[in-house]
């Protein structure tokens, strides 16, 4: 069982306030800052300093939240399997594009497999995923945006082009070769947070454009909502060309063919590279990418 102090010093991380730290653990003011103090002299560093007056992790400090937390959330998994020793909970969360394109067929083929495993699927965007993995909420996750290639191990599921798209009947002012050609029109994004958006802003800004190039927009948390608005001519949109495919088989939606636009980008499992879980959890992600393969 980890020590009381490090719940009160994690709790301090992400509040970044002694008194609301109190507050949240039913402690004194005075209380939290003696725990603090204990763990600064047991490391032999200072966690905490001030800048002006808002209160700051110190490197030091900031290197232990990081293992100290690992650790609460290793505790927190070994309890649970500790209470339901006889029943297994796979926990992951995916990015709502992938939620809408990939994980069905994921899913379909793993409680094939696996009938008596019960599952908690959460779809959020990758920031926001990110957030949960770091405090435990989930074991892994299925993304498709950028993360920090130092904190977590990745097994790479595929690899999408990312694609501009239109109504099939939708008539532009010019026919569009560039993206400047675009910027006249109204475009259909994603929320700040989520891995599309984010590799449309890459892509963007290598030719030293930015989404507010365009004239007007729509700002969405649904890729189903935005293909569907896409469809209806009430502009265009950048996506992954797998979640139109059938769209544009169909001839509902086309392809944006633009000479300074070409990007694609990877769909990874990815978990703690410090989690104690780590090798369980690869072993999983590898069995869910199989069946992402299975014909």
């Amino acid at each position: 069982m980890l020590d009381f102090r490090v719940k009160t010093f994690l709790t301090a991380c992400q509040l970044l306030n002694f008194t609301e730290t109190a507050r949240q653990l039913n402690l004194t003011q005075p209380a939290v800052s003696t725990q603090i103090r204990y763990l600064e002299r047991e490391y032999g560093v200072k966690l905490f300093a001030r800048d002006g007056r808002n209160l700051v992790l110190t490197p030091q400090g900031k290197l232990l939240e990081q293992a100290m937390r690992h650790l609460a959330n290793d505790e927190r998994r070994i309890k649970n399997q500790l209470k339901n020793d006889d029943l297994r909970t796979l926990t992951f969360g995916v990015t709502k594009t992938i939620g809408e394109t990939a994980l069905i067929k994921i899913l379909a083929v793993y409680v094939k497999r696996h009938p008596g495993v019960n599952i908690k699927v959460t779809c959020a965007n990758t920031a926001s995923l990110l957030r949960q993995l770091q405090n435990g909420s989930l074991d892994f996750a299925l993304v498709e945006g950028n993360f920090p290639r130092d904190l977590y191990a990745e097994l790479p599921l595929a690899k999408e082009q990312f694609i501009g798209v239109a109504a099939k009947q939708h008539v532009f002012k010019t026919p569009p070769k560039r993206l400047e050609d675009l910027f006249s029109e109204r475009l259909l994004v994603r929320e700040p947070g989520s891995g599309t958006r984010n590799i449309l802003e890459r892509g963007l800004e290598q030719e030293n454009f930015a989404l507010s190039n365009f004239a007007h927009f729509i700002q969405l948390e649904n890729m189903h909502t935005i293909i569907e608005l896409v469809k209806a001519d009430c502009g265009i949109s950048f996506l992954y060309k797998a979640a139109v495919a059938k769209d544009l088989e169909q001839g509902t939606l086309r392809e944006l063919d633009l000479a300074d636009f070409s990007a694609s980008h990877g769909f990874s499992f990815i978990w703690s590279k410090k989690s104690l879980f780590g090798g369980e959890f690869a072993q999983t992600c590898q069995e869910l990418r199989d069946c992402w393969l299975e014909k």
